[in-house]
């Protein structure tokens, strides 16, 4: 939980967003990455999702700590009676003990039951998940930080950044909350997908995302053993028939180093329909010009 030096880090590291209410982009890239994850806490659990991004955001550093980084530990939560991984930083005290998650989604869960099974934080729940000035001002008093601007400033980020909006549910996907996390998941074409990066496999993202790697290669109509282009667009499901109603009509024009299968990835469409849209044969050989259609 938040304490003095941990709040010294983070309002040194982002002094403009606390200071003279500018808006960092870290701050944007943690709410875009997370959101999902804080509302299905908060249907399941019933804690605003703008109190939980506002926590996660303000205790990690926007996930730059390092007990972020190297533990997936977003919300300062120490170790009592914790018998999972542990790790020790200097906080309160000399090698304080922190809890180590798996992955980020393990962290948002664990925040919730912290809440949840904490007696000091009983009364909180009976605001309701859209009451985060109440929740901001409640955590404080029940101790969850010892900032006596604690709750100001969460509140501070929630409208900052219009966090609020989460509290009714807006924008909730149920796929990226449970395969998200580690990976940014997109949406693309009905589907889901990641950017590989240096040195991925689709063994490497499977782990991160929750997809078996053989069901990944098969979805990316690949080898299961490929090592990936850093990149690369990586589906988490079959990908589709045909591109999305706004491709009607559209025309690709093959670039240098294109291939038919970069194409299928680049608008999230499997490979056979792609030449079939085009009453191609799987043989034919595309060049610079040739124009393809995705629809």
């Amino acid at each position: 939980m938040t304490n003095r030096k941990f709040f010294a880090i983070i309002i040194s590291a982002f002094p403009l967003f606390l200071c003279a209410q500018k808006k960092s982009s870290a701050f944007q890239e943690y709410f875009d990455r997370y959101h999902n994850i804080a509302i299905e806490q908060m249907k399941e659990h019933g804690i605003p999702a703008s109190i939980t991004l506002a926590q996660g955001v303000f205790e990690s550093g926007a996930g730059k700590s390092e007990l972020t980084r190297r533990s997936n530990n977003h919300f300062g939560i120490k170790c009592h009676g914790w018998t999972g991984k542990k790790t020790y930083h200097s906080d309160d005290h000399p090698n304080d003990c922190f809890r180590v998650y798996a992955n980020a989604r393990e962290s948002f869960e664990d925040h919730s039951q912290f809440l949840l099974t904490g007696q000091r934080y009983r009364p909180l729940f009976r605001l309701g998940s859209r009451d985060y000035k109440g929740w901001a001002h409640g955590l404080k008093k029940a101790g969850y930080a010892t900032n006596p601007q604690y709750a100001n400033k969460l509140i501070q980020i929630i409208e900052l950044y219009e966090l609020h909006k989460y509290d009714i549910g807006s924008g909730f996907d149920k796929f990226i909350a449970k395969h998200g996390g580690i990976r940014t998941v997109t949406a693309l074409n009905g589907n889901y997908c990641v950017v590989a990066k240096a040195g991925d496999t689709f063994r490497s993202i499977a782990d991160d995302v929750g997809v078996s790697y053989s069901k990944l290669a098969r979805y990316n109509e690949r080898d299961k053993h490929d090592v990936l282009t850093a990149g690369e667009v990586i589906y988490l499901k079959k990908k589709a028939k045909k591109a999305t109603k706004e491709y009607k009509g559209h025309i690709h024009y093959i670039q240098a180093g294109e291939s038919m299968y970069s194409i299928s990835q680049k608008y999230g469409i499997r490979v056979m329909y792609l030449y079939k849209i085009n009453g191609l044969t799987p043989d034919y050989r595309i060049k610079v010009g040739d124009g393809i259609r995705v629809r």
